[in-house]
């Protein structure tokens, strides 16, 4: 069959444009806060082979990963679909993200044939589980997180299984929300049934099948010729993700090798550490998701998303680990996931395509939950809070501050305060963005946000299931670290801080007090002491960096009116950039260390060489060669090392793209401020 491009064209927009209308749907019609004001939900089309055919503004971490549900489904109910039935799964080891998000594909056929699923997969407010809104920063396993639905037949020839749908009513926090929810999602899949049989009617099933088919053909040639152009090699990097074991922190190891080989691309977590009992697991369906996100932002992002962008894309997330978790492992930090996923494609590709890649983004979803029984309106109540964090810098520009990431779509990230308000018994008393939490840069990486709630119900519980409270958000080309995420709780001018930062569990919370959360920070891009002294200064000015970063970071001296004094800024510039303090790299077989569940990258350190740059035992620094993406490492101070050098392992060498007795720079990552210095900043 021939397919001219205009009509090409047409089906194809067609098709996405059913995918806005069930967008559209969706938000008229749904019922929990978390979907029609803040839009954390996502539709698309798929083939009966499970691949994405068509999506439009929504969240790449939903839609991404879809196909592996969609495959699921067809595996068990295949052969047995008729007209009138509907799928309904949140279920992550067979496709999912976390048990919030909760799926419904809706089979279509055309003259008995089968020939597309609309699915939505939005996110529930609760599905049950140990704590209000299901997330907990310590579950241990996947029971605690809530309800898991494999897919199951939730409608049957257009009537409802009520009693499996009452089980899971029965098992979730304000039922009435939930199954608003699910009909907002079966009214948009209805919806698009209905275009799909009007272009059917008009074009023809044949032909409309066909256009498919070329578009994704032509989705895949563009991403080959993209990855073909690239050099070929095998590119590496590492990151960390956080857990606590006993009460101790433990940082599990996530290593990636990504080969170019031709037009193809293999990302590999061999390596990665083993999955654990806390919430710092996720899936297959997720990791290769969120390769795929990382492979189209950065060289296709133009053209719309469907499954052919990631047919030369392979992944290799091994079975029990971290990053594709097996059963009974908690699931629920796929975003986590995710976003690490993504930071090490950075990480890799900044070594191949510098100009193209920006410094990491925030490093967390950052689920904060508050919940529990309001007495004046007499029922449940769950607020589900993800203040947005700072993008990273790029080569042309400073990090969006506060805005959605890459990988989520036209989420609302600053939520309505009047529509809180209105739903839950809360106050919101403060909505701003940190100074000085973007990572410094020859560009900026974005700020975060820092919200205060005051709560206005009793025995209310505050839970946070997030990443980044220890290890920031990296920069690059000599770009410095973001801030990380943090916590507290103020009452009576008295701050409470929690012991694991990061992953707190149903944490009672007084009525009237005051629950304070900051997201994290984005990277910076390119040497700070590079950054036009006007900008500083505007930065200045807008409250987005404190005179004292302006001065350490940047390099940039203002008078007492916040004029740049280009005399003092040069002087001062040559006097950082002469400060900086770097070592001699000699390579050594292995520069890791055993933890309790992983291994970390270890900086041996002869103890004078500690003392000139101000390290301690135990901190966490960074190794930059100023090329490319830093490593992390603890320091550990060992007289046996040779002064004036700094033993690294090749593949600490292969990411920091240097030979031994070339020069590395080492600096130490602040730690998390204390919530009563934080207290103290604020009234500043």
């Amino acid at each position: 069959m021939t397919i001219d491009p205009i009509t090409l064209e047409v089906l194809t927009q067609g098709l996405i444009s059913i995918v806005r209308e069930m967008r559209a749907t969706v938000c008229r019609t749904a019922s929990s806060v978390a979907i029609y004001d803040a839009k954390d939900f996502s539709c698309g089309l798929f083939a009966p082979d499970s691949q994405v055919v068509a999506q439009s503004e929504d969240i790449g971490s939903h839609v991404v990963p879809l196909p592996w549900s969609v495959r699921s489904a067809m595996e068990k109910f295949g052969h047995d679909l008729a007209p009138g039935d509907v799928i309904l799964s949140n279920d992550p080891y067979t496709g999912g993200t976390h048990l919030n998000d909760v799926t419904v594909i809706f089979p279509v056929f055309q003259d008995g044939r089968l020939i597309f699923f609309p699915a939505v997969r939005a996110h529930w407010a609760d599905v049950g589980g140990m704590v209000p809104g299901s997330m907990s920063g310590k579950a241990t396993e996947i029971y605690q997180e809530g309800v898991r639905i494999p897919p199951i037949k939730i409608q049957e020839a257009g009537r409802f299984n009520q009693g499996a749908l009452d089980i899971l009513l029965s098992n979730m926090r304000v039922p009435e929300e939930r199954l608003g929810d699910l009909q907002a999602s079966l009214a948009s899949c209805r919806v698009a049934e209905r275009r799909i049989h009007e272009i059917c009617a008009r074009y023809g099933v044949d032909t409309l099948l066909e256009a498919v088919r070329l578009d994704l053909d032509r989705s895949e040639a563009r991403m080959r010729a993209c990855i073909a152009g690239l050099p070929d090699g095998t590119y590496r990097f590492e990151d960390y993700l956080e857990t606590y074991i006993g009460g101790i922190f433990e940082p599990l190891l996530l290593p990636l090798a990504l080969t170019v080989a031709g037009d193809r691309m293999i990302a590999d977590f061999a390596g990665a550490s083993p999955q654990v009992p806390f919430p710092v697991n996720s899936t297959a369906a997720v990791t290769a998701a969120s390769v795929f996100i990382a492979v189209k932002s950065v060289f296709d992002p133009a053209a719309p998303l469907n499954q052919g962008s990631f047919r030369p894309i392979e992944v290799n997330a091994p079975p029990g680990s971290i990053v594709n978790v097996q059963r009974p492992a908690p699931a629920g930090s796929h975003g986590e996931i995710r976003k690490r996923v993504i930071a090490t494609m950075v990480g890799a590709l900044s070594q191949v395509v510098p100009d193209l890649v920006a410094g990491d983004l925030c490093r967390t979803s950052f689920h904060n939950l508050i919940g529990g029984y309001d007495a004046r309106s007499g029922r449940e109540w769950v607020h589900y809070e993800w203040s947005a964090g700072g993008n990273g810098a790029f080569r042309e520009s400073d990090g969006p501050s506060a805005m959605a990431t890459i990988d989520w779509g036209d989420l609302v990230t600053v939520q309505s305060t009047e529509v809180i308000e209105t739903r839950m018994p809360l106050v919101v008393e403060t909505s701003r963005l940190a100074t000085d939490s973007g990572g410094a840069g020859t560009t900026r990486g974005g700020l975060s946000m820092q919200r205060s709630m005051r709560v206005l119900a009793p025995d209310s519980r505050y839970s946070l299931l997030s990443d980044g409270a220890v290890v920031p958000a990296f920069g690059v080309m000599g770009g410095l670290s973001g801030v990380q995420v943090g916590a507290w709780i103020e009452r009576d001018g008295a701050v409470e801080g929690f012991d694991t930062p990061g992953k707190i569990a149903g944490h009672p919370v007084g009525n009237g007090s005051v629950v304070v959360v900051r997201s994290a920070g984005g990277g910076g891009y390119g040497d700070p002491l590079l950054r036009a002294p006007g900008s500083v200064q505007q930065d200045v000015e807008e409250g987005y960096v404190s005179r004292q970063a302006a001065r350490d970071l940047y390099g940039v001296a203002l008078d007492a009116k916040g004029a740049v004094d280009p005399v003092a800024t040069e002087a001062l510039r040559r006097r950082l950039r002469d400060s900086r303090f770097a070592l001699t790299a000699v390579l050594v077989d292995d520069s890791y260390e055993a933890g309790a569940v992983s291994r970390r990258r270890i900086c041996r350190l002869h103890p004078r060489d500690a003392s000139a740059a101000g390290l301690q035992e135990d901190d966490l620094v960074e190794v930059d060669a100023r090329r490319a993406a830093p490593l992390r490492a603890w320091l550990r101070i060992d007289p046996s090392i040779a002064v004036g050098t700094l033993p690294i392992d090749q593949a600490g060498l292969t990411i920091l793209q240097i030979s031994p007795g070339q020069r590395l720079e080492v600096r130490r990552i602040a730690t998390v401020v204390l919530p009563q210095q934080r207290l103290a900043e604020a009234a500043e």
